[in-house]
């Protein structure tokens, strides 16, 4: 059986063990595995590259993916479809892993219901995926966040100061809520909840009485003020990081309490790194988990991680 491998959408840590603990599994069945470069722009353009034991076997401590990644949409127009599509068979391939978020898994989803023979592979930093209880790439986000949030917390403690980390998270405020309660931040701000300034200030002032400097974490999904971008991907999502919420925020809270506040976002840096041993078992486990599928006839459906076990569910779960 020959499988084609892609990563789609932003990066994160735990793709290339992902990819590895594909290609391991396809070896135990004798498969041949290959990678789709840059995403389903590889599956359009047809450039591929051999995944085979020399090229996996040293990258389960990388960080980013080794076949690259792409916000391609073949949906925005139905000739690129049937040219992925004709790509498949012209590549003779008999099933695709496609390891992405929401998007990537919608075109996967979408290209199932046409009859194309993929699996999903759940991959997101900010966890935003239904259908599982965690997704890799998050662990790993959330610890570098908590690394920067415990140096913030240093200088604002040595100046007496109030400092406001934003991290990412579009819809979903997991990574913000982990970093906010594992770093021990005064007030936290999540996109699900709308925000109370009144509450938020009252809770600020009362730390800062208390220990003479305030954190907050905030994240990048949150509505502040009408702060927004004009710039689009090809699935129409906004870029956020020409909104600066943190910066906002920042600004805010000095004017409503009179205290010297700064802001920090760091932005992609949550993305890239050795992934955490957690992103890097997960990772592992859903890519044997998908070829495992694909063998099994699980078509147009998704590695998913239930309690401590990795199932297969519908991708229309998920998106």
């Amino acid at each position: 059986m020959k499988i084609g491998i892609l990563t789609g959408g932003g990066d994160c840590s735990g793709l290339n063990p992902a990819i590895r603990g594909a290609v391991f599994r396809a070896l135990d069945y004798g498969d041949e595995c290959i990678g789709l470069v840059g995403g389903w722009q590889g599956l359009l353009s047809c450039e591929t590259e051999p995944l085979d034991l020399a090229r996996v076997d040293e990258i389960i401590d990388r960080g980013g993916t080794i076949l690259g990644t792409s916000r391609t949409n073949p949906f925005k127009d139905p000739v690129l479809v049937q040219q992925i599509i004709a790509n498949i068979a012209a590549l003779g391939l008999d099933a695709v892993i496609a390891i992405g978020g929401d998007d990537t898994l919608g075109v996967a989803t979408k290209l199932a219901a046409l009859g194309v023979k993929v699996v999903g592979v759940p991959k997101t930093m900010d966890n935003d995926l239904s259908g599982t209880d965690f997704t890799f790439g998050f662990d790993t986000a959330v610890s570098v966040a908590l690394d920067a949030s415990r140096r913030l917390k240093d200088t604002a403690l040595s100046h007496r100061r109030i400092i406001v980390l934003e991290v990412m998270g579009r819809h979903a405020g997991w990574v913000a809520l982990y970093t906010g309660i594992g770093s021990g931040a005064d007030y936290t701000l999540i996109p699900e909840v709308p925000v109370d300034w009144d509450a938020m200030v009252r809770q600020v002032m009362t730390a800062y009485k208390r220990k003479k400097y305030a954190f907050i974490v905030v994240s990048e999904g949150v509505e502040v003020t009408q702060v927004t971008s004009e710039k689009l991907d090809d699935f129409g999502h906004m870029l956020l990081q020409d909104r600066g919420v943190g910066p906002e925020v920042a600004k805010i809270v000095e004017e409503k309490t009179g205290i010297s506040t700064r802001s920090a976002t760091i932005g992609h840096i949550q993305r890239g790194g050795s992934p955490t041993l957690f992103d890097r078992i997960l990772g592992s486990r859903v890519g044997v988990k998908a070829v495992e599928m694909i063998h099994d006839g699980e078509f147009g459906k998704m590695a998913a991680l239930r309690g401590t076990e990795v199932i297969a569910i519908p991708l229309t779960e998920a998106v």
